[in-house]
Parts: C-alpha cells; structure tokens; sequence
C-alpha cells in the first residue's frame, strides 16, 4: 500500500528518536506538519516565530543530546530564514536536519512566487542538500541525509517540494534507527614516537584544549600530571576542561586571561588538543607544537605544526601516557602559570564588586551572583559581543554544567533560542540565558514562544544601551563610536506584557534577590539589568596599534565635545 512522502519523513523520525520539530508553518509545509499531527505524541512540532530560532533552537538540543535535531520552514524566505542559525550548527558540528520546503515541483525555474535554489543557497552551510523531485526517491535520500548528519556531526537539509510531500510513494518503509559512532582514533605507534620524542625533550610544555576534548576529561588530567604543563583552554572546550583540574590556567584570545595567554607564550613545546582556535597571534611564535585532531584537515590551520596527529584525544592520549617520561624539569613552568592563574583570577574577581547604591552595577558582577545562585546543572546560554565574556570569565564549569553560544560561527541572538531547544530538551533544568540588549532584541519575538511552549527559560539581559563590544573594537581602533547607540525599552514591562515574570535591577543591592526571585519563579521570566556601558574587557595581550588606537580615541572624543564618555570611562575602569 502507497504512503504519503510525507508521512514517511515523519516516521523516519519517530523511528530515529526524534521528539520535536521546531518551525513556522507555512502552506508549502502543509504535509509535514499534517502528518506530525497525525502521530499525536510521539513527536510535537515546536511553533517559534522566526525560523533562524528555530534553527538555533535544534542546534541546542543537537549539541545537549548528540542525537539528530530537526528544524523546517517553507518555501522561499522561510526556508532561507533558517540559514543563520544553520550555519551555527554546521560550524558546531551537531546534527541537525533541516526541511527546506519548496515552491510546487511543476512550477520550478519559472521565476515563481518566492521561487529561490534552495539546493544551492545550503551548500555552504550543509555537508548534504538535496532536492526530492520524485516520491521514490524519498526513503533513500532521507536515509542518506540522516545519517550523514548523525555520523560526521553536521548539518543536511532536504529540499521538498510542497507538492511531492503529499504524494503518495510505493516505497514506504521508513529509515531504520541508528546510533551516532563513536569510533576509537588512533595514531600510528611510528608516530606516537615521534610525539614522545618531542614532549620528553621538552621543559616547558603548556596543552592548549577544545572541545574535542569533550569525554577526555581523566585522561587529560594525567597527561597533564605527567609533562607538568598547564592546560589552557579555548571557549568551546570551557565547558569540559575547566572543572577538577589542578592545571587550569584559564583562556587565552580576546575573551581570555593573561594567565593562559603567558602560559602558551612562554611554553617551548605546544600540545594542542582537538583545538581549531582561531587567532594566530595567540600562538607561541617559537615552540614545537603537536596538534592532535580527528579530523585531519583542522591541523596545520591556525599555525606552524611540527607534527600533527590524526585520533581522538581519549584514544591518543591514552595511548601516549605509558610513553612519556615524567617531566621532571617543567616545575617551574608549572607552578609559575598556575600562581598567575590565582592572581589573574583574584583580579577578575575584585572588579565583579557591587557596592550598594553604587551605580551603573559592573556586568561582571551580574555575572557572578548568577554563577553563585544557579543550579550545580544549569545549562547556560549567551549571546555574543560582552555577555559571551562574562560567561567566559564568570561561569564555573562543573562536569555538570554546560553553556552554549555562537562561539566559532559569532552569530548575534543566539542565546534566546538556544535556551529555548536547552529547556525543550531538559524541561527539569535551570536554563539560563545572558541576553545582551542588541541580541536579545534581534530576535525578541521568541519571548513568546517562551510564554506559548510554557518554557521556564531565566533570561538576564545586560542592558547597557549599546553594541558594547562593537564600540569597544571601534575605540581600538581609534575610531569614534558611531551607530552602536541602542534606545531600549523597560525589558522588564516588556516581559510583563507577553506574560513572563519581569524585574529590572538598576542598583547592585537589587541584583541577588531579583535574581533568586527569577530563578524560583515556576515559568518563563526575564531579569533586566541594566549595566555600565563603559565597561572595558581588555585582552590579555594589548597590541602596540591597539594602545594607539584608544589614545587616538580619546583624543578624537575630547576634541569633538565628548570628553564626558571618556570621563566616564575612566571612572568606569580606573576608580572602582
């Protein structure tokens, strides 16, 4: 007996976990959501209000669980809304299928109403795309893409015509249900030698990590132990480095601390491990660097490597630790990085101060009560520009704890929906979003979905008025801000308005009861808090054109009548 192509994409899921699909209807996507409904629990589909969230919104929970997140928006700008948040996911690596609903098949190549090539506006940001032009092509095209997605971790999207989803195929039987592999990487024996002979030669050795580190945890530790080097972490490995570890030394980058930017600097041997950081003028100019990468394309990329390994970092540095020697010289190294950590982090923490009736409050201390007065696993979620900072250098990871942003792809508005596949996924944690003004505002639409789903999503904006980060670049580069002023509303009326729970905070003894009070309430609810624009978040290593820059600012300002911003500025960072 026929079944409708429709059907069958959603038994496919069914029979593959899938329990949501989050979207915009749209008539192209009539058969889909039709046959969703048809299944009854088995699996909901998710209405958001801008299909960029809905995208985001698969990627959280892809990235949660591991296991394949579905998103759909229908034809011409629904689908091409979902691109943003897709190309988030494709850069994260988690498995996400898309449906990218087309205009009718007979129609195609005709200049039709909202007519677009969705097969080649998704190229860039899937590792599969296809076009479904027949109904018997649906079962092993689908198959296809769904375990493309699950076992190399990415993003692929099916391009249905609305008409072809109604269809009936006699090929009916739906993809069966797999597991996402987690196959056991391993360099040769000829080249862990040559890794041992390096790092057994080496005195200073700092590991930078990723999250490729993700499930390596114990293993990273002991090699650590072993070659007495502190371990430095990029953002996306925060989250599973951090905790438990006697040889923290924090970040390095824009976001990070002097402590892990001295730790690389001064190391002559570099383990990278399974890292893609980007910034090439972080990297020690002068070490040996080993990179270890399952994927062997990522090596070579950022910096000179003198060896670069194909394996997964638990397989490999199990391997290499009954290899090595004790570095019996690396001490001093050592115990220099971590003394630097304990005092870099002292200082972070004596800037994340509210005295009260003190204002405008320091975002770093929003940043910390929140750290103090949220659940040992709370899932967090923050938007780009200044709250990605304060998560990266006020959150504490635990081995519980996650967080999750735009960190390779540096989208704006990713925190709402990322909270809101996060809560989708894990309705009985304390999911938390840093919401900055501009992001939050760029999709502010989806509070409702928050208010519709009854997601109790906790979100914290850090209302300062401004794209903060953006000025701050502009002001390194001397340039004077332009452009970067936000007029907000009350966020917290706003909130009241669409049904959450609102309170704003304007001075610092108003931040921890507010905030308890958000985090106990049983539904959705926002905090606004309104922060200190001024607020610098240097680097850890300042250039000589950056120094030029913020002098020629300050200048710049004062000479054009705005010597109050660079008052304030002072104040801000200087006087605390």
């Amino acid at each position: 007996m026929a079944k409708r192509v429709a059907d069958i994409i959603v038994d496919s899921f069914v029979s593959q976990g899938v329990e949501r699909v989050y979207g915009v209807v749209g008539d192209s996507l009539n058969g889909i959501v039709s046959a969703i409904r048809s299944r009854g629990d088995e699996i909901e589909w998710v209405g958001v209000r801008h299909e960029e969230c809905a995208a985001f919104a698969a990627g959280a929970e892809a990235h949660l669980t591991r296991k394949l997140a579905v998103c759909a928006g229908s034809c011409g700008p629904g689908n091409m809304h979902l691109i943003n948040g897709l190309y988030d996911c494709y850069r994260n690596r988690v498995p996400v299928l898309a449906i990218a609903s087309h205009i009718p098949s007979r129609e195609i190549g005709s200049g039709y109403f909202q007519e677009t090539h969705p097969e080649l506006l998704f190229k860039e940001c899937s590792l599969y795309c296809e076009l479904v032009s027949h109904p018997e092509q649906i079962c092993r095209v689908l198959e296809i893409a769904m375990r493309k997605a699950v076992a190399e971790g990415g993003v692929s999207v099916l391009v249905i015509p609305g008409d072809v989803a109604l269809l009936d195929s006699t090929t009916q039987r739906p993809v069966p249900s797999f597991e996402r592999p987690s196959p056991s990487v391993c360099p040769s024996e000829a080249e862990l030698q040559r890794a041992v002979k390096i790092l057994n030669s080496g005195t200073k050795i700092t590991i930078l990590g990723g999250a490729g580190c993700e499930g390596a945890h114990s293993e990273l530790i002991g090699i650590a132990g072993i070659l007495k080097a502190p371990i430095v972490h990029a953002m996306r490995g925060k989250e599973f480095i951090e905790y438990d570890n006697p040889y923290d030394v924090g970040m390095t980058g824009l976001l990070g601390f002097s402590s892990g930017y001295y730790a690389m600097m001064d190391s002559d041997v570099l383990l990278m491990l399974g890292t893609d950081f980007p910034y090439q003028q972080f990297y020690p100019p002068d070490a040996k660097v080993i990179q270890i990468d399952v994927r062997g394309g990522q090596i070579g990329r950022r910096t000179k490597v003198d060896l670069g390994m194909v394996g997964d970092v638990r397989t490999t540095l199990a391997a290499l630790m009954p290899l090595l020697s004790p570095n019996k010289r690396g001490g001093g190294h050592l115990k220099a990085s971590v003394d630097h950590y304990r005092k870099t982090r002292a200082e972070l923490d004596s800037l994340a101060m509210g005295t009260p009736g003190k204002i405008p409050i320091h975002p770093q201390f929003v940043a910390k009560v929140t750290n103090d007065v949220a659940t040992d696993d709370a899932i967090f979620t923050c938007d780009v520009g200044t709250p990605t900072i304060w998560a990266a250098r006020y959150l504490k990871m635990n081995g519980k704890r996650r967080l999750l942003g735009s960190f390779s792809h540096g989208s704006m508005a990713g925190a709402l929906p990322l909270a809101i596949g996060a809560q989708k996924v894990f309705p009985e944690r304390q999911v938390i979003s840093f919401s900055g003004d501009g992001g939050l505002t760029m999709l502010l639409g989806d509070m409702l979905t928050l208010r519709q789903q009854d997601l109790p999503v906790k979100v914290v904006v850090f209302n300062n008025g401004a794209l903060a980060f953006v000025e701050l670049e502009m002001k390194a580069a001397g340039i004077l801000e332009h452009g970067t002023d936000l007029l907000n509303p009350d966020f917290s009326r706003l909130a009241d308005a669409v049904g959450l729970l609102g309170l704003r905070a304007e001075l610092p003894e108003q931040v921890e009861p507010m905030l308890r009070q958000v985090l106990q309430h049983p539904g959705p609810a926002l905090l606004d808090v309104v922060v200190n624009r001024q607020e610098l978040s240097l680097p850890p290593s300042l250039k000589l054109e950056e120094v030029r820059g913020m002098t020629l600012y300050m200048v710049k300002a004062v000479l054009n009548g705005r010597g109050d911003e660079v008052l304030d500025l002072a104040r801000t960072n200087l006087f605390r």
